[in-house]
């Protein structure tokens, strides 16, 4: 009996599971097209394929569901695993040497950026509605604790410069690999992602892993 009862409550987890990314889907390109104050939380569930009430039970406010629109595009899938607990930043923690380890941090952060511009430019451009602008201030704050992490990770590494703390280093990744400096070189400047990155990554090492500097000896 007891089994019986864990395997409806798998399958009901995972009709739900199911249920909300079909929305998180259908609210990403409606959100998109029309913006974020022109979009129904009733064209929402339409577009979805469900009820009004299975909506808000799934996710209680239009705010939520632009939340989990962001949350998605962030990491790529809809796995409740964070970033900071992606297999590529395993990858990153087992890499000694400080420049390759950055490697990791920069690539996937660009590829995070190059998904979530479209929903960002979304809640930018409402962020007047009081709801919209706490979500936004909170996203900016994840950020930057993301890459503080990264930061300090990046500081036990091999060359890390002498000169700066891990939390200048996070400010320094938070400021450079932005979604401000991918809207200028790719949207305005029409760079390719990949170009971007190498300038991103350059720039970024440049400052946190300086390569020594070596001066021949004079001639007698």
């Amino acid at each position: 009996m007891s089994r019986g009862i864990s395997l409806a409550g798998s399958r009901k987890g995972t009709r739900g599971a199911a249920t909300k990314a079909r929305i998180v889907e259908a609210a990403t390109r409606l959100f998109i097209e029309h913006g974020y104050l022109d979009t129904t939380v009733a064209a929402i569930a339409n577009e979805a394929g469900v009820a009004l009430q299975t909506l808000y039970l799934s996710f209680g406010s239009k705010v939520a569901i632009l939340r989990a629109t962001h949350d998605v595009a962030v990491v790529g899938d809809d796995a409740p695993i964070p970033v900071l607990d992606r297999p590529w930043v395993a990858e990153m923690r087992a890499e000694p040497d400080g420049r390759r380890a950055l490697r990791f941090v920069i690539d996937n952060g660009m590829q995070i950026i190059e998904r979530v511009m479209p929903i960002i430019g979304v809640i930018q451009a409402a962020a007047a509605d009081a709801d919209v602008g706490q979500l936004l201030r909170d996203i900016k704050a994840m950020q930057l604790e993301t890459q503080q992490a990264f930061a300090r990770e990046l500081a036990t590494k091999k060359g890390f410069s002498r000169s700066l703390t891990p939390e200048t280093a996070g400010d320094v990744i938070y400021a450079i690999a932005s979604h401000d400096m991918y809207r200028t070189l790719v949207i305005e400047r029409r760079w390719t992602t990949a170009q971007a990155t190498v300038f991103v990554e350059k720039t970024i090492a440049a400052t946190l892993f300086p390569k020594p500097t070596t001066t021949r000896p004079g001639r007698a």
